[in-house]
């Protein structure tokens, strides 16, 4: 069994951080050490002690002064609209018809659907992001691209074909009954094989008849190990919309809660404008709302109330959106989120802030116990990163004196040069 040692200063959450100032919620060693066998972290410590636990052949990688992380999670973003973002002037409905349903239509060839994975993948391994959950097309050929490009990456992914029978391009529609044959085939294909997971993924209610949502309803009911991913709550022309089409429905969640939608393994996306029933029947089915802070600005969608949520006991995941949300990196992410955070109250602290990125997306996912921390056992997907990797970043950094104040210049100034490296599975990825 061949050893790998990553040296660097280690830093891994093991908690919520509850305040700036709490320095319980982390591991950080300085001169750390990670041992990876066979994908897996066997080892994390001091160099000094690990190294002496190395075998011969071991292959010692010295990543210092750099940060050691666990890999990014992104909870949310489209993979078929990598060539839709930084599309201008439009809000979410009119974006969904001029830009996004036609991109998504291409996605029937099975070539182009390949040749777009490989650029998706390389994008986000390149911005230290090792886990995504990903709306992929209607088609079932885009969901069989996006599963078998990270299967070559032996990436740990979530996804699942957007079912959609309505108000949307022929081109780009299913029926109930297809979406949810296709969907079984996937979910045979692909789900527990590897580090593949599937979701059901109906686009949203206005895009699926209620007898597409029953379909949904059915594959969950059916495979309850599988996750289940939608958008709620948006953009007010959405959800006016949504309730005529659904005119018995309490209001917009209760479409889903209807159809046996809803629970721990539910993501709901932005989840910006939610009434009280919402929320505490969110709160009562352990759903996850998914703050998607980049898009919410680009489209002008208003501000996810994170503090409001999580007083209430909601665990909230955040994501990147794309193609509306405006980059892969899970740092610009941050640095948008403090923003829509500052806009309405408290600020997102850094120490809280790298915490969702890695533990908590994981704790969102119910999948702590394999990614988003550096603990023996986990899976070795792990960040390199550079805290002075611009001009501007090492200027700043000269007068940095504390862990908490690097982390903040990462979540406001890093982009994909801070990545040093990506390890998935514990295999330098980034110069792929």
């Amino acid at each position: 069994m061949v050893q790998k040692c990553l040296r660097g200063r280690i830093l891994t959450f093991t908690a919520e951080p509850q305040s700036p100032e709490d320095e319980s919620a982390h591991l950080y060693i300085e001169d750390g050490a990670l041992v990876i066998e066979d994908g897996i972290i066997t080892a994390c410590g001091t160099f000094s002690e690990i190294n002496e636990q190395l075998s011969e052949t071991a292959e010692i990688i010295d990543h210092r002064p750099a940060l050691l992380m666990p890999g990014f999670i992104d909870t949310h973003l489209h993979f078929p609209q990598v060539q839709v973002i930084a599309s201008w002037g439009a809000q979410l409905l009119d974006w969904l018809e001029n830009y996004t349903f036609p991109a998504e239509a291409k996605y029937s060839d099975i070539a182009h659907a390949e040749r777009m994975a490989v650029h998706f993948f390389d994008e986000l391994i390149g911005q230290g992001t090792t886990t995504t959950v990903a709306y992929c097309s209607s088609h079932k050929a885009s969901a069989d691209a996006y599963f078998a490009e990270a299967a070559r990456r032996n990436m740990r992914v979530i996804g699942g074909k957007t079912m959609m029978d309505r108000n949307a391009p022929a081109e780009t529609c299913d029926t109930a009954q297809s979406g949810y044959d296709d969907s079984k085939a996937l979910i045979a294909s692909w789900h527990g094989k590897g580090r593949a997971l599937y979701a059901v993924t109906p686009r949203f209610a206005i895009t699926s008849t209620p007898a597409q949502l029953e379909a949904s309803g059915a594959l969950a009911r059916e495979h309850p190990d599988c996750y289940v991913q939608t958008h709620l709550d948006e953009n007010h022309a959405e959800i006016h919309t949504t309730l005529e089409l659904y005119p018995d429905a309490p209001d917009y969640l209760g479409i889903y809660e209807h159809y046996g939608l809803l629970g721990p393994k539910t993501l709901l996306g932005h989840c910006i404008h939610l009434e009280p029933r919402e929320i505490d029947v969110m709160i009562e089915t352990a759903s996850k709302p998914v703050f998607c802070p980049t898009s919410n600005l680009f489209l002008g969608s208003g501000l996810f109330d994170y503090e409001g949520l999580r007083a209430r006991g909601a665990e909230c995941a955040i994501a990147t959106d794309i193609g509306g949300g405006t980059s892969y990196s899970m740092l610009q992410t941050l640095n948008e989120g403090y923003k829509v955070q500052a806009l309405r109250g408290p600020k997102l602290h850094p120490y809280r802030a790298f915490y969702w990125i890695t533990l908590g997306n994981a704790k969102a996912l119910g999948l702590e116990d394999k990614i988003g921390t550096l603990d023996v056992g986990s899976e070795a997907d792990i960040v390199v990163l550079d805290s002075k990797a611009t001009p501007a970043m090492a200027l700043r950094m000269e007068v940095c004196n504390t862990l908490a104040e690097e982390l903040f210049i990462l979540q406001i100034m890093a982009d994909d040069r801070s990545i040093s490296e990506t390890y998935v599975a514990g295999e330098a990825m980034k110069a792929r």
